[in-house]
């Protein structure tokens, strides 16, 4: 097995589906659960903080084991963490099914948070190890769409399955997609990609970078109280004295340089955690409006809300294509004003604004940010060197992780302040919809920010 670039056609196929399989089955099992909650919550009698921890270790999970596992996958071997994720990940998903206490379900979450990390932080760096740089937006834009699948049939096969069959169908449902990734992993997927093979692992920056995220993402979810305050504050803190300590360690967890001296690198990195964090909270505010006050069932609500990720993955495929021949910048650019706009429309939402209203602003919305993922991968990707793959797709997965945690946060923070703590009853529409507005208004004008850091970042020179 060699470190070499592999071109051959028959491995850059392997290396699609794998990774397209991969990346469908970490946001399917997400959005899926997210309809099964409720069901979750009446078995076992949960109210709705413990409850919240059924989503919320995963993603602490996550994003505490990216960064890591992206510079250990290109130390030791891409598909070796890779393969072990998708195992850990498909393990952990026969644990939650068969979970016969919640601490066992939450504890069997964050062990698939653990494997979703493995798979994050490899799976785009396989597919941009195996791809020369002229065909890679293709790949990667057939990816992003993956992505985007899941998410969009998430929400409709997990109620239906949850209807059905009930809340542990979701997980077996999960686990023999991540074995069958697995196996066409190890048994068609030839080859190793380890640029940085022989170099050491820094251990200290892992236990403060990881420490950091959770007290910041912990914090964000208790805002506006005052521990809130104080977790954020404590993991800002931690993040800071981390990017101290990688810039004076010889072989870095994560290479500060990239952001400081890397413009492409670091803009990219910045519009795609502005690009998350104006748009993820958006699903879960408009779900709680078609519900609440337009008085919709889940699943008629989830048909509504399919339009976004539906644009998302038509687009994203046409996006990476057109940014092997086009710049980057300038398509994502686009994709971030169209988010934009879109999400300034919701910022007018009423009680009597119509469902083809709705529709057409999640449409826009998908659409721009199909148009901005793609490109936005394919310039992270282009602008480090090979045995930083592993580092450069797991940074991405942070942000983005980051940017939803942020945007929920930010969103949590609104509603506690206009509303307070009180239930979306018809006495209390008004409020609601005020809150909705400012959060939109806010996203909208945040995303409009981000065009400039998407433009920001200058054109590839072409020796990606």
């Amino acid at each position: 097995m060699s470190d070499s670039p592999h071109h051959d056609t028959s491995l850059q196929r392997t290396a699609v589906v794998v990774s397209a399989l991969a990346s469908f089955i970490t946001p399917f099992m997400g959005s899926a659960i997210n309809v099964a909650l409720p069901a979750v919550s009446r078995e076992f009698s949960l109210d709705a903080v413990t409850l919240g921890w059924v989503a919320m270790a995963y993603q602490l999970a996550a994003a505490m084991f990216l960064v890591p596992f992206g510079r250990l996958a290109d130390i030791v071997g891409r598909k070796k963490v890779f393969a072990v994720g998708l195992g850990v990940h498909g393990t952990a998903s026969v644990v939650c099914a068969l979970a016969p206490t919640t601490a066992v379900l939450v504890a069997g979450r964050a062990v698939q948070g653990v494997g979703a990390a493995m798979i994050f932080g490899t799976g785009v760096a396989i597919l941009t190890s195996v791809y020369p740089p002229g065909e890679r937006g293709r790949a990667l834009g057939i990816n992003t769409a993956a992505v985007y699948l899941g998410l969009s049939l998430g929400p409709v096969v997990g109620g239906f399955l949850t209807q059905g069959f009930g809340w542990r169908s979701v997980f077996w449902t999960n686990a023999p997609l991540a074995f069958l990734a697995l196996s066409v992993t190890l048994m068609k997927l030839e080859g190793e990609w380890a640029e940085a093979r022989g170099e050491g692992f820094d251990f200290a920056g892992a236990a403060v970078f990881g420490s950091g995220i959770v007290a910041l993402m912990f914090g964000f979810s208790r805002l506006p109280s005052t521990p809130g305050f104080a977790l954020a504050a404590a993991g800002t803190a931690a993040l800071v004295l981390f990017v101290r300590l990688e810039g004076n360690v010889a072989k870095p967890l994560l290479e500060i340089r990239f952001f400081r001296r890397n413009r492409i690198f670091a803009f990219s990195n910045l519009a795609a955690l502005i690009n998350y964090s104006a748009t993820a909270a958006s699903a879960f505010l408009l779900s709680l409006y078609l519900q609440s006050v337009k008085g919709l069932p889940p699943h008629k609500a989830g048909l509504v809300l399919i339009a976004q990720p539906v644009l998302m993955a038509v687009s994203s495929p046409f996006a990476g294509r057109l940014s092997d021949r086009a710049e980057p910048q300038t398509i994502a650019s686009l994709g971030m004003g169209l988010s934009s706009a879109g999400l300034f429309l919701f910022a007018f939402i009423r009680e009597g604004t119509s469902l083809p209203f709705i529709v057409g602003g999640l449409a826009l919305l998908g659409l721009g940010f199909g148009l901005f993922s793609s490109p936005n991968t394919n310039a992270v990707m282009g602008a480090v060197e090979r045995r930083f793959y592993g580092v450069a797709a797991a940074s991405l997965g942070t942000m983005r992780l980051s940017g939803q945690m942020l945007s929920l946060g930010i969103t949590m923070m609104i509603l506690a302040v206009v509303m307070g703590p009180v239930a979306i009853r018809p006495e209390n529409v008004p409020a609601f919809l005020q809150s909705v507005r400012i959060a939109f208004a806010f996203y909208a004008a945040l995303c409009a920010v981000g065009i400039f850091a998407s433009l920001a970042r200058g054109k590839r020179n072409g020796n990606n």
